[in-house]
């Protein structure tokens, strides 16, 4: 009642970098939240780590993306650059298996981003919540500098 027992999950960036709205992703399907709310990173590393406490579901082929779901069912999307699926996991190194156990900061991809930039593809990296049946309210806070699996750039409030 009045919020009392609400439960909240604090999502870190999985990708040192600056943060950005989604709407700001030059990618309709990230702009307009089709494939789910978040936000995204612009990023300054090259390492993608898990957002938050879980377990990995899906390593997506050739390594551009990975989903995991929290222990509270939450599920966890990060999309390594835009349109990367096309180069065929070149520059990305899967570092864990799909259901393994992981905690928050733990390497998932290393990627190559000069790879990745000399395609001329994007490194924007959108962090999207991909079940919104789950959730109450999501706080997501662009325009901050934030360190892989440590600074905080989204706020969930859970059902």
């Amino acid at each position: 009642m009045f919020g009392l027992f609400a439960r909240y999950i604090e999502i870190a960036s999985p990708i040192t970098g600056r943060t950005i709205d989604l709407s700001e992703v030059p990618d309709e399907v990230f702009s307009q939240r089709m494939a789910g709310d978040g936000i995204a990173v612009v990023p300054t590393g090259n390492l993608a780590v898990a957002p938050a406490d879980g377990e990995i579901t899906l390593i997506f082929q050739g390594g551009h993306s990975f989903s995991m779901k929290t222990p509270e069912k939450l599920e966890i999307t990060v999309h390594i650059g835009l349109d990367t699926l096309i180069m065929n996991g070149e520059g990305f190194e899967v570092l864990v298996q799909e259901v393994s156990k992981v905690a928050k900061g733990t390497p998932i991809i290393r990627y190559d981003p000069d790879a990745i930039s000399s395609t001329g593809l994007s490194l924007i990296s959108p962090v999207l919540i991909t079940d919104p049946d789950s959730i109450r309210t999501l706080s997501a806070y662009p325009g901050m500098d934030a360190e892989a699996g440590k600074t905080p750039i989204m706020k969930v409030r859970l059902r």
